[in-house]
């Protein structure tokens, strides 16, 4: 199932909830229970996190279990083993993924390995368009979505660039910064939204800094996705034991998939 099919169209076109988990926390069959338990509780897309030594991106929380993950033996069979038993249920999955351990397995290898796994495609937060030559043909070649970032700062003459490689949707920073959960939602995320429309017709996602139902009802009047990591993360380091952490996951993502779905109807400038 590709990622923009995630994205409801017409006159019936409302948010999608993106939730995001990284691979092996607190272990690997763990992530994947909490993760399918996501796509049971009305979470349209799921972002499966690479883990990785240096996340220059992922703000305390994440980047804690991502340490976790890996001090655990996660390997990057473990993350396609994920993206696998997630994809079985039919919801899109994609692996959010700095773009090194993509460069040391082989672009080409990485794809093929993703593309046999069901995975939709990769979000890659540090890689350019302009940088991206080898994994534009690979991922043609085994048809997969890329998900560039997009951010306040980005000019409308780099809108224009990346967004004309993006495939899937276009992720929308709300801020700049790390990930991490937020009081309130970005000023700027709307404005960016509207920018960003000028010049693709894919779905625009918002991520960092939701948390809650409300945030995240927020966010659906105006953006095609809202993406939610930091606050599913916390409910798993935060349980008891496992099972707690899986049930915390279940109920949060009923909460944001309640808001995300209600927000209002069309979001607003939506194509």
């Amino acid at each position: 199932m590709s990622v923009t099919s995630a994205f409801a169209s017409g006159e019936a076109r409302r948010s999608t909830l993106v939730g995001y988990l990284p691979a092996g926390f607190p272990t690997v069959p763990d992530a994947i229970a909490a993760a399918i338990a996501m796509t049971e509780a009305g979470a349209g897309i799921i972002e499966i996190g690479l883990p990785y030594s240096d996340p220059l991106m992922d703000g305390p929380v994440i980047a804690d279990a991502v340490h976790r993950s890996l001090a655990g033996g996660t390997k990057v069979r473990d993350v396609l083993d994920t993206v696998e038993a997630v994809a079985s249920t039919g919801t899109p999955t994609v692996i959010m993924t700095y773009w090194n351990p993509v460069d040391r397995h082989g672009v080409r290898a990485f794809a093929a390995d993703l593309a046999k796994a069901g995975g939709a495609g990769l979000i890659t937060p540090d890689l350019s368009p302009e940088e991206a030559g080898p994994w534009l043909e690979a991922s043609d070649e085994y048809g997969l979505d890329r998900i560039f970032l997009v951010a306040p700062s980005t000019t409308s003459e780099r809108l224009a660039t990346i967004t004309r490689q993006c495939r899937g949707f276009v992720y929308a920073v709300s801020l700049m910064g790390i990930t991490g959960t937020r009081a309130a939602v970005s000023e700027e995320a709307e404005s960016l939204v509207t920018r960003t429309r000028e010049h693709t017709d894919l779905p625009v996602a918002v991520g960092l800094g939701v948390s809650t139902r409300d945030q995240a009802a927020q966010v659906a009047t105006f953006a095609d996705g809202v993406i939610v990591g930091s606050a599913f993360v916390r409910r798993l380091a935060e349980a008891p034991d496992p099972a707690a952490g899986i049930a915390a996951v279940r109920q949060l993502t009923s909460e944001l998939a309640d808001g995300v779905h209600n927000a209002g109807g069309v979001p607003s400038g939506a194509r």
